[in-house]
């Protein structure tokens, strides 16, 4: 009997923290922004589900920050110019700071941005010819810059679009974020913990 709860029990973890790794291979798109030394660096990783979205058309871009337009692109910088393809069907915050706009010193990567703002084209913006949920990875350095100075606003930011499996997420986050914890590892700890009962009722 002490057999069959304890393979119930570890069975019920594992299949939580497989069901916890799962979600979190959901596509996602993270763009950080710290302050290292004099400089403020921004770098972006993830990929991004276009299912849900609308495409409107290409153009070219480099990499560049106006935080009172909730616009933020992440790359190659100028004289860089990198060809984009523009999607539309997002919602989100419309500015992150009172910043006018600024352009990195440098930046390599992915050229991936999002415009959100009133003036601004309120599109997510992605390598021209991207392929849905592909990885991206990118970076831009603002030399000798700090939040203040870029008129950024630290905190997170979230756009998002789509329903079900295409549902997906634009997140920028300024600053050190809050570090929840994971679901996964709470019903993870709640099957190891129903484990650890079971097993003193067992010695006793």
């Amino acid at each position: 009997m002490f057999s069959v709860f304890r393979n119930a029990t570890v069975g019920a973890a594992t299949l939580a923290l497989a069901a916890g790794f799962a979600l979190t291979a959901q596509a996602a798109y993270t763009v950080t922004l710290v302050q290292q030394g004099p400089d403020v660096v921004a770098s972006g990783s993830g990929s991004i589900d276009l299912t849900d979205l609308s495409f409107e058309h290409n153009l070219n871009n480099s990499a560049f920050i106006i935080p009172n337009d909730a616009l933020i692109y992440t790359g190659p910088s100028f004289p860089v110019v990198s060809p984009l393809d523009r999607y539309t069907g997002l919602t989100g915050p419309t500015s992150f700071g009172s910043g006018g706009g600024d352009f990195p010193v440098s930046g390599s990567g992915d050229l991936v941005g999002i415009e959100f703002g009133a003036n601004a084209f309120q599109a997510l913006f992605v390598p021209a010819g991207y392929l849905s949920g592909a990885p991206l990875t990118d970076t831009s350095t603002y030399a000798g810059q700090t939040f203040a100075s870029l008129g950024v606003t630290p905190g997170t930011y979230v756009w998002t679009w789509g329903t079900g499996a295409d549902a997906d997420t634009f997140t920028l986050q300024i600053g050190a974020a809050a570090a929840p914890e994971p679901a996964s590892l709470t019903v993870l700890a709640m099957g190891l913990a129903g484990l650890g009962m079971v097993l003193r009722t067992r010695r006793a």
